[in-house]
């Protein structure tokens, strides 16, 4: 008896237009919610150039319910992160070939077939250090199964209306937040309605508060010039607590400065605490005019432009530890070059300065060395929401190491839509405002002073 296997292949191609309604998301990342809420469960994170479709008659006051994910994934996006329609243009869908299989059919469908950073060697002034260029991953190729198929006589189009894509524009800003008491200790577990945020005097819309730890990119900058001779064996000792704070996922670079020709990582970014605690054995004094402004410049780029996604999935606490003596006597770059640059930046500097050895009397100029160290040094953290640190005695190094490991672990992450969404590339100054605890007791929040909008 032979048995008979008929295989019938039915197939059909679907001529048609995309009918939903969509926006092309143009902001650095947002959130898909559960619910029409802030503080909702997040679904899923959109990000820059990502398309939604918009669900109809599912919207409510500040929310609109949409779809992503070719409508498999549904959530609550805000209205104002995606903000006001600029261009529209119509997008046809490509054909598509179904499968219709009878119930003889019997179908075997085959399984579908940066520049590195060079450490060690500066490079020539004004640029010493070698900066990193990201590596760009190519899109991979959709897979495709191999089919041979006959188009079924009984197909026919599927007539559907023809829809608009709608682009928008807007951006959204994140901001690292430390709070702090009357007396300096940090304030945990607060929520979104517990801030504000202004930007230059106006309420801005808060989209999301995070309060989960991300990992850190941190440079240690250590000045290596004679004036931090006596000092240099502790600051090594401080240096490596603070590489023993590090958690898996966070990552060091090692940078020794003395003049602007000789600065120079002594090692890149690694979560190899050995290789860090090696690097720091290995500094060593020596002589040159302190260029401390162009180390920290250099040093800021560098640790703000590696593994930048900018995406908010791929968020990093990225951070200088600074050591010093804070006096600068033979940099490049101006003052008002590296503040321009941290300002665009989203690094935070702690500074720690041996100021005590500079001279507290007014010199021939009438400059009182001291006093213009400590101001630089206060700047510089008091401008990115960092901390600075004067100590009497090197004796306070372990002390201060942990303290600023701390710090970088209880931290706020605040993202907002701005109000004003004119791309400029002008100064906007930032405040955050905290909500007095239930027994009337003050809270300060500690920020970056402003941002540099994005250019058109």
């Amino acid at each position: 008896m032979k048995v008979f296997i008929t295989v019938v292949l039915t197939l059909f191609f679907t001529f048609s237009v995309f009918a939903q309604k969509q926006a092309e998301v143009i902001v650095t990342s947002t959130f898909l919610r559960k619910l029409p809420d802030s503080n909702s469960e997040k679904v899923q994170t959109v990000q820059k150039g990502e398309k939604v479709t918009f669900e109809k008659a599912q919207d409510t006051k500040g929310w609109y319910y949409v779809s992503v994910s070719d409508r498999t994934v549904k959530g609550w996006i805000r209205k104002d992160t995606i903000g006001s329609v600029v261009k529209a243009e119509t997008v046809k869908q490509t054909p598509q070939t179904e499968i219709v299989p009878t119930p003889e059919t019997v179908v075997s469908t085959p399984a579908p077939i940066v520049k590195e950073v060079a450490a060690g060697n500066p490079s020539p002034s004004p640029a010493p250090i070698v900066e990193a260029t990201p590596a760009v991953s190519p899109s991979p190729a959709s897979p495709s199964p191999s089919i041979s198929s006959t188009p079924s006589p009984a197909a026919s189009p599927i007539p559907v209306e023809d829809e608009e894509i709608l682009r928008v524009d807007t951006e959204e800003v994140s901001i690292n937040v430390r709070v702090v008491d009357n007396n300096n200790r940090s304030v945990n577990n607060l929520n979104q309605t517990h801030f504000e945020v202004y930007e230059d005097n106006v309420l801005q819309p808060i989209t999301s508060l995070t309060t989960v730890e991300v990992p850190t990119i941190n440079a240690l900058v250590i000045d290596n010039s004679r004036s931090l001779r006596s000092q240099l064996e502790r600051v090594i000792e401080a240096g490596k607590i603070l590489v023993g704070k590090n958690r898996p996922q966070d990552e060091s670079t090692i940078v020794r400065f003395v003049s602007k020709d000789k600065i120079e990582v002594v090692q890149d970014f690694t979560t190899n605490k050995t290789s860090l605690n090696n690097a720091l054995d290995n500094l060593f004094v020596e002589g040159g005019q302190t260029a401390i402004i162009d180390a920290v410049y250099l040093a800021a780029k560098k640790v703000d432009q590696y593994q930048n996604s900018r995406k908010k999935d791929d968020i990093k606490l990225r951070a200088l530890i600074v050591v010093s003596d804070g006096e600068d006597r033979g940099s490049s770059f101006q003052e008002q070059q590296l503040f321009e640059l941290l300002r665009a930046s989203n690094v935070q500097v702690y500074a720690v300065g041996f100021v005590n050895s500079l001279e507290k009397e007014p010199d021939a100029s009438g400059t009182n060395r001291q006093e213009k160290a400590k101001t630089f040094l206060t700047r510089l953290s008091q401008e990115t929401g960092g901390k600075v640190y004067f100590p009497n005695s090197i004796d306070e190094l372990p002390q201060i190491a942990a303290d600023i490991s701390g710090e970088l672990r209880t931290q706020y992450l605040i993202s907002y839509a701005p109000t004003n969404e004119t791309r400029d590339g002008n100064f906007r100054k930032i405040k955050v405002s905290v909500a007095e605890s239930a027994n009337k007791e003050k809270r300060i929040a500690i920020t970056r002073t402003g941002r540099t909008s994005a250019p058109k």
